[in-house]
């Protein structure tokens, strides 16, 4: 369950491509959630991610961080530790000492490539609706534009005050539920060199599985 959790949180930022037709005030919010985040010198997220499959009854839930720098990233889990410079992907099991390292293809819009497009995910391949406005959150559902696609909706919490992301839920069509509850959301943070590339000095016993 935890590495089909794991595998579900990378799908959590993944993105749909197609064109669609989005409410306005959706949009606007959407838009100005997506200026503030691409405009800051980082965005550092320490979440709970929650799974649950309905169709026996089971759940899970992993902690972690993420911060994100235009198109690079640190991801933190558990049992895995992911680190991607725009370039080139780190990615170490502590368990087994083991740091696999592949090349992303540039064309490839996916997190792993693109993770900035997190931000950006609205703009296509889904439609969007303002569901809820609450005295403090927005609640806006996205619906994938693909009838065929796995997702049945994404819900999004975003604070109307401080545009913040405070929470997002996943439905599936295969009955599983996946919702990233946000601890900390930070946009100040200023990434120090060298934080999005995997350190041989500091993990010096790792086995290197180099698939580039």
């Amino acid at each position: 369950m935890r590495k089909l959790l794991f595998a579900f949180f990378l799908c959590i930022f993944f993105g749909l491509y197609a064109s669609g037709q989005n409410d306005p005030q959706a949009t606007v919010i959407l838009d100005k959630f997506s200026a503030k985040a691409t405009s800051a010198p980082s965005v550092s997220i320490k979440f709970v991610v929650i799974t649950t499959d309905q169709t026996d009854n089971t759940n899970d839930t992993l902690a972690g961080s993420v911060v994100l720098s235009k198109n690079s990233y640190k991801l933190d889990l558990p049992d895995n530790i992911v680190w991607f410079n725009g370039e080139t992907s780190w990615s170490y099991l502590p368990a087994e000492q083991e740091v696999t390292i592949t090349k992303p293809d540039k064309k490839d819009d996916s997190f792993q490539s693109h993770p900035a497009s997190i931000f950006t995910m609205h703009r296509n391949g889904y439609k969007c609706r303002l569901i809820e406005e609450r005295p403090d959150i927005y609640i806006i559902d996205l619906y994938p534009e693909e009838i065929r696609n796995e997702l049945i909706r994404v819900r999004l919490s975003i604070a109307k005050s401080s545009l913040n992301l405070k929470s997002c839920e996943y439905k599936r069509r295969d009955g599983l539920a996946v919702t990233l509850v946000v601890k900390e959301y930070n946009i100040k943070l200023v990434p120090e060199p060298g934080m999005f590339i995997f350190s041989a000095e500091k993990y010096k016993d790792a086995e290197v599985i180099d698939m580039r």
